[in-house]
């Protein structure tokens, strides 16, 4: 099987499995992400927000308008990544993703990981970041390249904000903005 192939298996098997019943019944669809399945870099946030249930690709809303902003500083083009979440159907209410929420989601997330075998992961907001990075304080360490192993797995990690940060507090928007430049430059050479 091909990647886009592998990844429709396992978004079948979200479905065939039931992940998460409760949200999926206040969910309009399973958003599993959208890019380029070669892609060296793999940017991961929580979960959909209510454009992307609605449209059924991660990072479409008002958020998603300045990640492409910030990709654009820094080089980047969306189709030359992979975007996705670890909760891969949108909470009630744009209410954070529990524990038992992210950890359901888990190794639906990791399997994706190993079919697009990226160089880099970026999380995007300290729920996913979180996930990689067990000790993570955002504020000191966004924008860091941080090698960790989950579950046998081995991945260079590099928190960033939540591009939602920006929209509720316009001093961080420049902070995210030199820290995709900053990043963009040593992903190159990392593998």
């Amino acid at each position: 099987m091909n990647k886009q192939e592998l990844i429709d298996d396992l978004a079948q098997r979200i479905v065939a499995m039931d992940v998460c019943p409760e949200l999926r019944r206040h969910a309009t669809q399973l958003v599993m992400g959208d890019g380029n399945l070669d892609a060296d870099i793999v940017f991961i946030g929580e979960a959909p927000g209510k454009q992307e249930d609605i449209q059924g690709s991660p990072f479409v809303g008002a958020s998603g308008k300045f990640l492409n902003e910030m990709l654009a500083a820094a080089n980047m083009k969306r189709e030359d990544i992979y975007i996705t979440n670890i909760v891969k159907y949108r909470p009630p209410h744009n209410r954070d993703p529990l524990p038992e929420e992210k950890k359901a989601f888990w190794p639906y997330l990791l399997r994706q990981l190993e079919i697009i075998s990226p160089k880099v992961i970026i999380t995007l907001g300290r729920h996913s970041g979180a996930y990689f990075i067990p000790d993570l304080v955002i504020s000191r360490d966004h924008g860091m390249l941080h090698e960790v192993i989950c579950e046998g797995h081995k991945f260079l990690v590099i928190p960033l904000y939540h591009p939602a940060a920006a929209l509720y507090n316009g001093s961080m928007r420049q902070v995210l903005i030199e820290d995709f430049i900053s990043i963009s430059g040593s992903i190159d050479t990392k593998k």
